[in-house]
């Protein structure tokens, strides 16, 4: 498929709400202002979230102003032994009232309620995480600072158009960033340092329609001493402009196109924890993947409903760059997921 790479800073949108130019960035060139949204506050969603992991532990922290509900999130993950705790407070009808940022490069996005607090700030080049939640496990408290540095040249930006006049998605993921620190659950303490810890950053404003499920794969760590990593997508809107995957290999982004997740199913259901299968149109990425931890949640409240399969394991296959050269993966530690919502 032809992929239309956006190349010049320009405004997202139109002055009816919509896109001017579907496609993908290698930064974030199109720039998003909320006051240019035409469609009704209940409908804009917002959302940082991160994810940073060594394979063997991770903690994942999200604010998220999704018009008729606010969602702040920790999660702290066990791969090794295989369990997870995730706390996710639900504020009702924030309707922007949250404040997050208009752009991934600057300013801060910050909330505190009843019992925690979350705070994502750029300082001095580099991206801090600050977070804290009493009562996170039992009695025990969870906190933790967390610093980001290292971000690659290059990320994938994507705009996203629904059918739906004045529908969009506009998102960015950073991958490859490296992570220290420290984090406290209870008596224990992690240290984070930037030899072994990656992380993620999720980026993502638009107006989404009611109903859509999404996949979403991402990667991110060290192939044979290169940072290296991935952003796989597909499942809703138009993508006929651009797909939302792609290869990071140091610091450069090597532009996919259509990936398939294949989920193994028994008796017409998913059978997450079992291997899943990765193809790609164009022969450039082929992964089997070897799944170790399934956070799985679901909130049905009929009109609203979130069912979320966030599968933690390991890829081992090729990724092909755009000059043809091969990558061969082995144990890549990473996850894909398969989320439903009408929200």
């Amino acid at each position: 498929m032809m992929q239309h790479e956006i190349t010049s800073a320009a405004p997202l949108l139109d002055a009816s709400g919509n896109l001017r130019e579907p496609g993908w960035a290698r930064s974030l060139l199109p720039v998003y202002c909320r006051s240019q949204i035409r469609a009704p506050k209940s409908r804009i969603k917002e959302w940082d979230y991160y994810l940073v992991t060594d394979g063997h532990i991770g903690i994942a922290l999200t604010i998220a102003d999704n018009g008729y509900m606010g969602l702040d999130s920790v999660s702290f993950l066990n791969f090794d032994e295989r369990w997870q705790i995730t706390k996710s407070p639900m504020r009702a009808f924030p309707m922007g009232k949250t404040g997050l940022p208009e752009t991934s490069v600057l300013g801060a996005s910050e909330i505190a309620a009843s019992g925690y607090a979350l705070a994502f700030y750029h300082e001095d080049g580099a991206r801090r995480l600050s977070f804290h939640m009493d009562r996170f496990r039992g009695k025990d408290a969870i906190e933790g600072i967390i610093t980001l540095t290292d971000e690659p040249d290059e990320n994938l930006v994507i705009a996203t158009p629904f059918e739906k006049p004045g529908h969009f998605y506009y998102n960015q993921k950073i991958n490859c960033l490296r992570a220290s620190g420290w984090v406290e659950l209870g008596a224990e303490r992690f240290e984070l340092t930037p030899d072994k810890f990656f992380a993620v950053l999720d980026w993502g404003r638009g107006v989404w329609t009611y109903h859509n499920t999404w996949y979403w794969s991402s990667a991110s760590g060290l192939l044979d001493g290169a940072p290296f990593g991935w952003n796989l997508g597909y499942g809703f809107g138009d993508t006929s402009a651009a797909t939302e995957n792609a290869l990071i290999y140091n610091g450069r982004l090597h532009k996919l196109d259509h990936v398939t997740f294949e989920i193994p199913m028994k008796d017409g259901k998913e059978e997450y924890l079992s291997p899943w299968r990765f193809t790609s149109s164009d022969g450039r990425f082929e992964m089997q993947f070897q799944p170790v931890l399934d956070r799985a949640a679901c909130t049905d409240f009929k009109l609203l409903k979130s069912d979320q399969h966030q599968v933690f394991g390991t890829f081992t296959g090729t990724a092909v760059l755009d000059d043809g050269s091969v990558l061969s993966v082995r144990d890549f530690f990473g996850f894909a997921e398969k989320v439903e919502n009408k929200w």
